[in-house]
C-alpha cells in the first residue's frame, strides 16, 4: 500500500507523456474508437434480426464464437496480418504493431455483446403491440423506432455496457504490444518490479471501469421509458391503471 500511494504521491506521475492523464486519454480514445466501430456494425445487424427474425440463429452462433475467443489470441493472430499490410498499403509498421490489432481485437470483442442485446431486447417486445402497430397502419420502419427500440432499450443498453467493459480490460493487455493506456502502468510495474506501479495501474482500470459503467447505468434509466422503469420492466397489471403502456408514450398513433 505504501508503494501505491507513494506512486500517486508523486508529481512526476501526473506530467509528460508517460504520466497518468496522458495514459488516460490514450486509453480512452482507442476504448471510444472501438466501441463506436463495434456499434456501427453490432446494432444494425441485431436489430435486423431481432424485428425480422432472419438469420438470427446464424448471426447468434458466429456472435458467440467471437465471446469465446480470447482477447490475447486475437491480437496476436491480427498482428503478423498487420505487419505484412504495412509496407503495401503504406502505413507505418509501428501503426500495425502498436494500434492496429488491438483495436481490431478489441472490435471484434465488442460486437457480439451489442449485436444479442439488440436482437434479446427485440425479441422481449410483445407480439401484440406489433401486431397492434400494423393494425394502426404503421410501417415496419415506424414499428421499430416507435416501438421495439424503445421498449427494448434497458436490454439493449445493457448489451452496450457489457460491451464497453470488456473493451476497457482488453486496453489494458494491449500494452503487451507497445501501446499505451493505463495498461502500460502494469506491464512496467513488472519489466521493472516495481509494485507500486504495477498495483497502481490496476487500481486506475478498475477505478476506470466503475466509474464508466456508473456512467452508463445513469445513461440507461435516462433513456429507458418511465413505464418501464423500476422492477426491470412494466408494473403487474393489478398494479397499474386501466391502460397497461400508454400508446403516446411510446410514440405510437392513438385514435379515439
Amino acid at each position: 500500500m505504501p508503494d501505491v500511494l507513494g506512486f500517486f504521491g508523486d508529481a512526476a506521475n501526473w506530467a509528460g507523456p508517460t504520466g497518468i492523464p496522458t495514459r488516460l486519454a490514450e486509453h480512452l480514445w482507442i476504448c471510444l474508437l472501438a466501441v463506436a466501430a463495434a456499434t456501427a456494425i453490432g446494432l444494425p445487424v441485431g436489430l435486423y434480426i431481432g424485428h425480422t427474425g432472419r438469420f438470427a440463429n446464424l448471426a447468434i452462433n458466429l456472435a458467440n464464437i467471437g465471446r469465446a475467443v480470447p482477447s490475447y489470441a486475437l491480437m496476436v493472430a491480427v498482428l503478423p496480418i498487420a505487419l505484412t499490410l504495412a509496407p503495401t498499403i503504406g502505413y507505418d509498421p509501428a501503426f500495425g504493431l502498436t494500434f492496429l490489432p488491438i483495436f481490431l481485437a478489441m472490435t471484434l470483442l465488442a460486437i457480439p455483446p451489442i449485436l444479442v442485446g439488440a436482437y434479446a431486447g427485440l425479441r422481449e417486445v410483445d407480439r401484440d403491440l406489433i401486431e397492434a402497430g400494423r393494425g394502426m397502419g404503421m410501417q415496419e420502419r415506424q414499428i421499430l423506432r416507435r416501438i421495439e427500440i424503445p421498449i427494448a432499450t434497458p436490454i439493449l443498453i445493457g448489451g452496450f455496457r457489457t460491451a464497453t467493459l470488456q473493451v476497457i480490460a482488453t486496453a489494458t493487455i494491449g500494452a503487451i504490444l507497445s501501446y499505451g493506456g493505463l495498461g502500460r502502468f502494469i506491464i512496467d510495474g513488472i519489466a521493472r518490479s516495481e509494485s507500486g506501479m504495477l498495483f497502481a495501474g490496476a487500481v486506475l482500470v478498475t477505478v476506470l471501469a466503475l466509474v464508466v459503467d456508473a456512467v452508463l447505468a445513469v445513461v440507461q434509466r435516462i433513456v429507458t421509458p418511465k413505464a418501464l422503469r423500476g422492477g426491470g420492466g412494466m408494473r403487474p397489471p393489478e398494479q397499474m391503471d386501466e391502460t397497461v403502456v400508454d400508446p403516446g408514450m411510446l410514440g405510437v398513433p392513438v385514435r379515439s
